[in-house]
């Protein structure tokens, strides 16, 4: 009888030019494990002063992006190599982006969450709070209702705007409507608050007005181009089999927008309207020039200042009393609050082009 020697699956493998399944990730991990030795060898020497987490994660993913690309080469050639390479180079810029914003999230959460937990917090503002406690009802009561005017205000034109480029726009009018829609897209925040403070000081002939209505006009000026922009994309992925469908069988083209392209489209279009909204809730420079800050509660949008919630991260930080670390705390807690606004409105959105995106395969 002849005995058969059995390879093992790392032979078999090697063998047949391919590298063993999750090759990848043990070779990271050995990169990582070579560069954290050296580190901790440089710390022990008294080189340095302390452990470089950073640096060894860079080194080690340096050390990884080396060795698997000589690794596939040997073993599967310069076309897979390279591939893998590549692979390595995306992931790790992919992982770099990621970065800051874990970051920021990180540091936000560990500053930010004692405050946040208060019992108060939520339900308290900051009328003749000097120091530790208080809330932030006001702000958030503030910043609600500035950007649901702003959007109140906002949609409609924009929405319209782009249903007059995609179904109607031709010409000059059109070329003119895409160029100022493209610079509003990019003007400072600031420029806006500007707008909207000089055109109601002019108005009510007040250098010194302050109200929250001002604030809407001034992020409605922001949302406006971003809603178009939106809304005019989703409207072009509408096929003109579907146009062409209506007006074959007498259909208006009013009527057509209305029943056929709109409701095709809705649910880019809301996304796009809770992009914007996120995008804008945010801006401190505008709200700071037209509405102002105050300390109380303010529930009319035409008389008095009005608190926002960024303006409050800017004030808590900015003019810091007696006790210091409690306006710290309750700037970093508000920071804390608009991202989980923020991150609310854009699962919000999520969840609506889920609900109302067309429904395939019936």
């Amino acid at each position: 009888m002849t005995s058969v020697t059995e390879a093992t699956p790392l032979t078999n493998s090697l063998t047949a030019g391919k590298l063993p399944r999750r090759s990848a990730l043990w070779v990271l991990l050995a990169s990582w494990a070579v560069s954290a030795a050296f580190f901790a060898m440089l710390y022990l020497s008294g080189t340095v002063d302390g452990f470089n987490l950073v640096g060894t994660a860079v080194l080690g993913t340096v050390l990884y992006c080396v060795a698997i690309y000589v690794l596939s080469r040997l073993v599967e050639g310069s076309r897979k190599a390279m591939d893998r390479l590549m692979t390595a180079l995306v992931t790790t810029a992919f992982v770099i982006a990621l970065l800051p914003l874990i970051s920021i999230i990180y540091t936000t959460v560990v500053n930010g969450l004692p405050a946040f937990l208060t019992p108060t917090f939520f339900t308290s503002s900051q009328r003749n709070v000097v120091g530790a406690g208080g809330g932030v009802l006001h702000a958030i009561t503030g910043t609600l209702m500035v950007t649901g005017v702003a959007t109140l205000i906002s949609v409609p034109i924009g929405l319209l705007a782009s249903i007059y480029l995609v179904e109607y726009g031709r010409g000059r009018l059109a070329r003119a409507i895409t160029f100022f829609v493209d610079v509003m897209t990019g003007i400072p925040s600031i420029v806006a608050g500007l707008f909207a403070f000089a055109l109601f000081a002019l108005l009510f002939n007040d250098p010194g007005i302050r109200f929250g209505f001002g604030g809407s006009i001034a992020l409605s000026v922001l949302m406006i181009p971003v809603v178009v922009r939106s809304s005019e994309e989703m409207l072009k992925l509408v096929p003109n089999e579907l146009r062409e469908a209506a007006f074959a069988l007498g259909v208006p083209k009013w009527l057509t927008i209305l029943k056929v392209v709109l409701p095709t489209s809705i649910a880019g279009i809301v996304t796009g309207v809770m992009l914007s909204i996120a995008r804008v809730i945010g801006e401190t420079a505008p709200l700071l020039i037209i509405a102002g800050f105050t300390s109380s509660m303010n529930y009319d949008l035409f008389s008095e200042r009005m608190m926002t919630l960024p303006v409050f991260v800017y004030t808590q930080y900015a003019n810091q009393g007696a006790d210091a670390q409690a306006y710290v705390d309750r700037a970093w807690a508000g920071a804390l609050t608009l991202i989980v606004i923020v991150m609310l409105l854009n699962g919000l959105a999520r969840l609506i082009a889920y609900w109302f995106s067309p429904k395939l395969g019936r």
